[in-house]
């Protein structure tokens, strides 16, 4: 699943691209990604709408219109949005702006949703803080931890605990805190929670820098795909030797999620 250094990178490479562009067409090839209205309303509204604004929050692209809508973008696990690129047939959806420019929505497994609406606060309301926001302190973390005593890699992936980490980069930052992802939370200290905050960072920011990670189906909107999996020490790395210590990355089960890790640099206590 794109998660938020996916989602960052296709944010910062789509807006230049469609920022101030009309659109003067929208096909749905797919109407079943379109969940809010129906597709035919949904047509209507967007066509001869201009962009006027592309933001991100959480794993969910924001559209801004000038019809003073919001095209909600969620690209789930296996969905791309490719900007003038040839057709595949897994297209679900078109979106054709003046000047003959089109971006479409690719999504091999029809998992992917749009929504149009004419508000996001119930969508910013049920996401936690924004790791990357300025205001997201180790203290913040801690207040968001409070009380829970689930696995550390569950709470990491909750979307209401922090906006955008997913399963990637939550095994990532875990192995960089050198912490087990069934560590339960509420047994980390102060100090455990201010290195899982930096590793969080980094991580993140790491990602961005290599465009994302393309271990199964996210592109880029020029079709490449990103870099970032290369620099990945235990995520789908398994039977690999840790890049600390030589031990093979070993593979378990959170909650129906697979997590990577490496069992002597994050021993379990």
């Amino acid at each position: 699943m794109p998660e938020l250094p996916e989602v960052e990178t296709i944010k910062n490479e789509l807006a230049p691209c469609i920022t101030g562009r009309r659109i003067i067409a929208v096909e749905l090839p797919d109407t079943w990604i379109v969940k809010e209205p129906i597709p035919d309303a949904f047509i209507k509204s967007l066509t001869g709408s201009t962009i006027k604004e592309i933001e991100r929050r959480g794993k969910y692209l924001i559209v801004h219109l000038s019809n003073r809508k919001y095209l909600i973008i969620h690209l789930r696990m296996t969905g791309a949005l490719l900007f003038n690129c040839p057709d595949d047939r897994y297209v679900r959806a078109i979106f054709r702006f003046d000047g003959g420019d089109r971006l479409a929505f690719s999504d091999r497994r029809r998992l992917g949703v749009l929504r149009l609406v004419c508000s996001i606060r119930d969508l910013k309301n049920k996401l936690g803080p924004e790791p990357l926001d300025k205001g997201f302190t180790s203290k913040k973390l801690a207040e968001k931890f409070k009380g829970r005593n689930a696995p550390i890699k569950a709470v990491l992936l909750d979307q209401q605990v922090v906006a955008g980490v997913g399963n990637m980069y939550a095994d990532e930052l875990l192995f960089m805190a050198k912490i087990h992802p069934l560590r339960r939370t509420d047994s980390l200290t102060e100090k455990e929670i201010k290195t899982i905050h930096t590793s969080m960072l980094r991580v993140l920011k790491s990602a961005i820098a290599g465009k994302g990670a393309s271990v199964d189906t996210y592109k880029r909107p020029d079709g490449n795909e990103g870099t970032a999996h290369t620099e990945f020490a235990v995520a789908h790395q398994l039977g690999k030797p840790c890049p600390r210590c030589s031990t093979p990355i070993q593979r378990l089960m959170i909650r129906n999620r697979g997590s990577y890790y490496c069992p002597s640099c994050q021993r379990q206590s």
